[in-house]
């Protein structure tokens, strides 16, 4: 990477879906996305043209919202924001990290399980095939899930970790911490470096990661936009 250049995390889910998880990407023009049941990330080039936004238009369809995660420029006029949340994104920066011995490795037949952890518990999308992003695991506590963490964005040489989350039936017992661990212990066992993203307001998770070893490389913003009913005609 020459001075100046983007980083990688710059723009993660253009990096992913151009990299390790090249497989996954739906593509129109130079925008690309996630398959819908698998995540509702999509990628916009670094600076999105005309083109590239009728591109995504026609890609999610008239009237649909669209993540623009890490996007700081301007939606064209007729887009509508729909969601604004100022957001942050750390770095590993000398986790000590840890296999645990009552994670076990999350599977399609857990989908069920996970989703109706996530709905209670409300960590971020989760969606039918997410799971095939990465490595999930979860703690059992009397044959229940009650605590996970995953993998989820995979720019080349890094990782992020995602739906952390924790039952509140045991919450405060330190399970979310040695997930977040193990998991981080799996991507580095693979020459990767984690990283995370959370809501600049959830301080108390900030403060959680970084007392782990993570500190905050950016600030950047989780977005969603409408596409509008109706795109003016193209000019020939």
């Amino acid at each position: 990477m020459t001075a100046g250049s983007p980083h990688v995390l710059d723009n993660p889910a253009l990096a992913s879906l151009t990299g390790p998880h090249a497989h996954f990407a739906e593509k129109r023009g130079r925008v690309l996305r996630y398959p819908v049941d698998v995540s509702p990330w999509l990628a916009l080039p670094d600076a999105p043209d005309a083109g590239d936004w009728a591109d995504l238009a026609a890609l999610a369809g008239p009237g649909a919202e669209v993540p623009l995660t890490a996007y700081a420029g301007q939606v064209p006029e007729g887009w509508e924001i729909t969601f604004h949340v100022e957001g942050v994104q750390l770095v590993d920066d000398g986790l000590t990290t840890a296999p645990d011995p009552e994670a076990v490795r999350l599977g399609p037949a857990d989908v069920p399980e996970i989703l109706d952890l996530i709905e209670r518990t409300r960590p971020g999308p989760f969606l039918p095939r997410t799971i095939e992003m990465g490595t999930y695991l979860g703690i059992r506590r009397g044959g229940a899930l009650v605590a996970m963490a995953g993998e989820r964005l995979h720019p080349p040489g890094w990782t992020e970790i995602s739906a952390v989350c924790t039952d509140s039936a045991v919450r405060g017992q330190g399970l979310a911490t040695r997930l977040i661990l193990a998991v981080a212990h799996g991507i580095r066992e693979r020459g990767e470096t984690p990283f995370l993203h959370t809501g600049a307001k959830n301080t108390g998770a900030i403060r959680l990661y970084e007392s782990l070893g993570f500190r905050l490389r950016r600030t950047t913003a989780f977005l969603a936009a409408r596409v509008p009913e109706r795109l003016p005609e193209a000019v020939s």
